[in-house]
């Protein structure tokens, strides 16, 4: 792996997140078509300004000599249940497709968690596509283990 470093977004950073987040087969089939319309540009740019002026939420980046290789959203969230420990939730990992198996998400995921060990998070958790195999196998090799459920509803 180069060298690589993880740091918070800036504005001049989401045109490439937003490849990112683009650049797979499940991500293309929930938003077809390449062209973004105006609301929805609008909308993308207000969500990143939110998500920047909350403290509970981090969007991070990995920099590879200043080009953008890989993100995830990482959330923090108080909670009542065990014994009113945080917890952060990691959100839309994803790193550059030349990139995979070469250590940049091992090593974005890593630093994800020490950043929740800093806040003093009692658990760190993740949702992924059951579609999604390759990451599975990923985040178990990182120790998440697969307890869990999940729901969605389309609103």
């Amino acid at each position: 792996m180069a060298h690589v470093i993880f740091r918070g977004a800036t504005r001049a950073d989401v045109p490439a997140i937003l490849e990112l987040l683009a650049d797979d087969e499940i991500a293309r089939s929930r938003q077809p078509g390449s062209a973004t319309p105006e609301s929805v540009d609008a909308a993308l740019w207000a969500a990143f300004e939110a998500i920047d002026a909350d403290p509970r939420n981090e969007l991070i980046v990995a920099d590879e000599d200043g080009a953008v290789v890989g993100t995830c959203q990482l959330t923090f969230t108080p909670s009542l249940s065990r014994r009113g420990a945080e917890r952060m939730t990691i959100e839309a990992v994803r790193v550059r497709g030349d990139l995979r198996g070469r250590g940049v998400g091992r090593a974005m995921m890593a630093w994800s968690l020490e950043r929740a060990r800093e806040r003093g998070c009692g658990l760190a958790q993740l949702t992924t596509d059951k579609r999604r195999t390759d990451a599975h196998r990923f985040y178990a090799a990182l120790g998440f283990e697969a307890s869990h459920e999940g729901f969605k509803i389309k609103l």
